[in-house]
């Protein structure tokens, strides 16, 4: 009896009407076709030029949306004196029977004083003397003029110590994390970045956080090396801490690379995001199926999808077979925590079939 490819046929058909066909990525038409259905649970979403201003227009999501950074001018050289600095006074006096010196000194140094709160320090026979907000050497004059009331030729020496409120921490992500006293009141974010080490090379995308007062900023390495207006001036106070981005997006589907993504600059738009998991595959991907999954916080909904999507839950498609979807996917924004999806061609489907009609066949003709 000949085992015929008809019968070979017959038999491959109920096999294939038993099981599914191995398959990878999911097909286009099965993600996209809730857009037409009566009560659909998330909103597809076709990406045009047409609408780009209006999907752009939408919610930031899985992050605030953008780096802040403050823009204030450096001060003045020289620093100025804040509560919790040290003052070391040391006042010369050569008159006889001086209030301030012990028979035969001319000297006296007095202990250690930290300014106060109010912005104070003790001096013996005149009490508190203000001194906040002055430089150093003000601070001096205005001591030595309040003395002049009781040593007429008495000279006073100030040296100052820089403390919290005149100092900034350099946590992490630096070569020399500690505390770095401000040399003076233009001491920029860079310079006191250099003077601890620089920043380490371990961080592959580092971001610089500076914490000042209840407010947090935050901005990438390289626009700040870049950019002399971030630059800015650092205050007494603030804290810095360099670290690597960790925004991130997955990639699924038939691309080179199925992983998590980190962002390698501020912003990455969809066409740069293919790119950077090493393109789509030229025997499995479709190009008109390219899909950007997000999910909006329930805030952003809106009824009239104009200022914020239909449903929580959004599918962008992507037609990368034409000029416009491929200058909609140059300009589209990725955001953290989306999804690039890559669709499989329909032609993979057949392709499958028409191997295993050659592995049939085969296997007709060695039994024959």
């Amino acid at each position: 009896m000949r085992f015929k490819p008809v019968c070979a046929i017959a038999i491959l058909g109920l096999a294939l009407s038993g099981c599914s066909l191995p398959r990878g990525a999911a097909v286009s038409n099965e993600i996209l076709r809730e857009k037409n259905a009566e009560e659909p649970t998330y909103e597809v979403v076709f990406v045009s030029r047409s609408n780009m201003e209006q999907v752009r227009s939408w919610p930031a999501t899985g992050w605030s949306g953008g780096y802040s950074w403050p823009s204030d001018k450096g001060g003045p050289n020289g620093s100025v004196i804040r509560a919790g600095d040290t003052i070391k006074l040391v006042i010369w006096d050569s008159q006889e029977n001086s209030l301030l010196t012990a028979q035969a000194q001319k000297t006296v140094a007095l202990p250690e004083m930290q300014v106060s709160p109010t912005g104070t320090v003790f001096v013996p026979y005149l009490g508190n003397v203000v001194i906040n907000g002055l430089t150093p050497e003000r601070a001096r004059e205005q001591i030595q003029t309040e003395m002049a009331q009781i040593a007429p030729s008495a000279q006073v020496q100030l040296a100052m110590s820089a403390g919290a409120r005149n100092s900034v921490d350099l946590v992490s992500g630096i070569g020399k994390p500690g505390n770095y006293p401000l040399a003076d009141r233009s001491a920029s974010i860079l310079s006191l970045i250099a003077e601890s080490g620089g920043i380490s090379a371990a961080l592959k995308h580092p971001l610089v956080r500076l914490m000042r007062g209840s407010k947090t900023y935050e901005i990438r390495a390289e626009r700040l090396l870049s950019d002399a207006n971030r630059n800015i001036t650092l205050r007494g106070g603030d804290k810095i801490v360099v670290r690597e981005d960790d925004r991130y997006f997955t990639s699924l589907g038939a691309t080179g690379k199925e992983s998590l993504i980190q962002f390698e600059k501020e912003d990455i738009t969809a066409l740069e995001a293919v790119s950077l998991v090493g393109g789509i595959l030229d025997t499995r991907a479709n190009p008109e199926g390219l899909l950007v999954l997000r999910e909006y916080p329930q805030k952003a909904v809106r009824a009239d999808g104009i200022r914020g999507p239909k449903q929580k839950d959004v599918v962008f498609s992507f037609d990368l077979t034409t000029a416009d979807g491929l200058f909609a996917a140059r300009n589209f924004e990725i955001n953290p925590k989306d999804t690039v999806l890559a669709t499989e061609s329909p032609a993979v489907a057949l392709t499958t079939v028409f191997g295993l009609l050659r592995s049939v066949v085969g296997l007709s003709q060695a039994v024959n």
